[in-house]
């Protein structure tokens, strides 16, 4: 596991109050790293710092709304006023206000889709990249979903939302590698998570997760390996990529 080693490596990881983001904390802290925990809900993200803490690990909780983007520089001024660094960055937060037909969507959802999707990794990257600069480099992961490829029934704008998480994730990449920042992204598949709780109750969704090859929801646990790798040095020559984790859906 020495080839998985962030001792000493600082990771920012927007939306990890629970589900995959809180997995993903566990796991860079498991592995050395000091994690910042961040969600517009500050005592949710206490809470899974202290989980961390109590294993003798690395973390801290900091309020950030991936949506709010006159947030985001206070956050990365604290996080080099206490760390003097920044590696990783995780863009994992997102919102899906209105599942429903596409025509009868309103202009204030698809708003608020895209500004938490879309527009808020995209500026808490450029906040960041500087940081990771002044390192010799550093990595990005953005949490998107199989979605981003093949919309689902009734999610036409969060499925576009996440096609545009991809496309930045490549433009990114494209960028900034000759810099030594490394861009990838996470598709996910059906994932147990508060977001996903509404496929959960829906007989179409249940029916589909049978035809899957592994026939079950995903726990958020495992789409850890899947980050940690694009996070590390193992992942040294990948960039612009997006790593598909969702059980066969997609064949």
């Amino acid at each position: 596991m020495a080839r998985f080693d962030f001792n000493g490596k600082v990771a920012l990881i927007a939306g990890a109050s629970r589900g995959i983001g809180e997995a993903i904390a566990h796991g860079l802290a498991e592995h050395g790293a000091m994690v910042i925990c961040t969600s517009r809900k500050l005592e949710a993200c206490e809470k899974v710092a202290d989980d961390i803490r109590a294993k003798g690990l690395l973390a801290s909780a900091k309020t950030l709304h991936l949506g709010e983007i006159e947030t985001h520089q206070a956050v990365v001024d604290e996080i080099m006023e206490e760390h003097g660094r920044l590696d990783y960055l995780v863009n994992n937060g997102a919102t899906n206000p209105y599942m429903g037909p596409a025509h009868q969507a309103e202009a204030w959802a698809f708003d608020k889709t895209f500004e938490v999707n879309v527009k808020g990794p995209y500026f808490l990257s450029s906040k960041c990249i500087p940081l990771m600069k002044q390192n010799d480099g550093g990595a990005i992961v953005n949490v998107a979903s199989i979605d981003g490829l093949n919309p689902g029934v009734f999610r036409a704008i969060y499925g576009m939302t996440k096609s545009a998480v991809i496309n930045m994730t490549k433009g990114f990449a494209k960028e900034y590698g000759q810099q030594g920042i490394r861009v990838n992204a996470l598709l996910p598949g059906f994932t147990d998570t508060k977001l996903a709780s509404a496929l959960k109750e829906n007989p179409m969704a249940q029916a589909m997760i049978k035809q899957l090859p592994i026939q079950r929801m995903a726990q958020p646990e495992e789409m850890v390996g899947a980050v940690m790798y694009m996070l590390s040095d193992e992942g040294s020559y990948f960039t612009g990529q997006t790593m598909i984790v969702d059980g066969g859906a997609t064949i």
